[in-house]
């Protein structure tokens, strides 16, 4: 997240950014109110910040708000999608989980294995002029894996990035050193109300895909379209409970049936939008902290180093 007192002075915000209210604010016509942290879309930009964006939610409500009202929400969904083949870290793996169909729930006989892992580089990685990878990705036959290095894993964890937490929860644990266990009992401090911005960025994204292919075609990605309401199931709990819930099993039937495109577009955006207005009003009872626990994360990431390195933890 970037706030906009850091931005240049002439910048402004391009049609399509995704953006987050700074604010409650009333639906104009309407009793309703969208909670500051809802992630919206700008549809309409102004010539100059004196004037206001037009700014459309998931629901479709559309109205104007100022500059100072928004803040710009950075493009971390995409975290995946930077990996890249790097050196074998799979020595310094402290964390590994299965995430994807094979923890949500939803495999069958087709499904592939889908693996995250946290891996600790030794000191020398650090202290010679290259630097460790952030994040590097394995294939192999049927297996796809992607690890973060540990500083990279825990700064996106503090921003509650979904794929992040997905691991830190799954229930498919391959494997977990004295690392990796800390790590899984730090879990909480992880979990704040900022949650509510970062899952609603990520439907806001699947949504507009989905959409999108509709509009182009008639047809939607069932793929995006489950993954959308597997989404907001998952963001409900989340605010609602404490925890993060993996495994959707309990959904299966709704989310393969959408998956296969056995439902009718209009049948899946009613379902999201339905979704989403829980979604809303499981934020405005979360008993989440406004904040993550940055410092109680800061101390396991300097011991975890510290380890690495031969010393002894604090």
């Amino acid at each position: 997240m970037q706030r906009d007192d850091n931005l240049p002075p002439n910048f402004l915000i391009p049609v399509g950014s995704q953006v987050v209210l700074r604010y409650d604010r009333r639906v104009p016509g309407t009793d309703a109110t969208k909670p500051a942290g809802t992630v919206g879309e700008i549809v309409e930009a102004p010539a100059s910040n004196d004037r206001s964006y037009l700014v459309r939610f998931l629901d479709g409500a559309a109205f104007r708000l100022k500059f100072g009202e928004l803040l710009v929400r950075r493009g971390d969904h995409s975290v995946e999608a930077s990996a890249t083949a790097g050196p074998d870290v799979s020595p310094f793996v402290v964390y590994r989980v299965m995430v994807g169909s094979q923890a949500f729930g939803l495999a069958t006989e087709a499904s592939d294995e889908d693996r995250r892992g946290v891996f600790l580089p030794p000191a020398e990685w650090h202290w010679a002029l290259t630097k460790p990878p952030e994040q590097v990705e394995f294939f192999a036959d049927g297996v796809e894996e992607v690890d973060w290095e540990i500083e990279k894993f825990v700064r996106l964890a503090l921003q509650a990035n979904p794929n992040i937490l997905e691991t830190l929860w799954s229930p498919a644990v391959l494997h977990s050193d004295e690392t990796g266990d800390a790590l899984r009992a730090l879990r909480p401090a992880f979990l704040s109300r900022h949650l509510y911005r970062t899952y609603s960025g990520y439907v806001l994204s699947q949504f507009r895909l989905m959409k999108k292919g509709f509009a182009t075609n008639r047809h939607y990605k069932p793929k995006h379209a489950m993954h959308l309401i597997r989404l907001l199931h998952s963001g409900i709990h989340a605010l609602r409970e404490g925890d993060i819930r993996v495994d959707v099993g309990e959904h299966r039937d709704e989310l393969l049936a959408i998956r296969r495109g056995e439902v009718a577009f209009d049948a899946v955006e009613a379902r999201a939008l339905e979704l989403d207005r829980v979604f809303q009003e499981a934020f405005a009872t979360t008993k989440l902290p406004e904040k993550p626990d940055t410092e109680r994360a800061n101390r396991f990431l300097i011991d975890a180093r510290r380890r690495r390195a031969g010393e002894r933890p604090t």
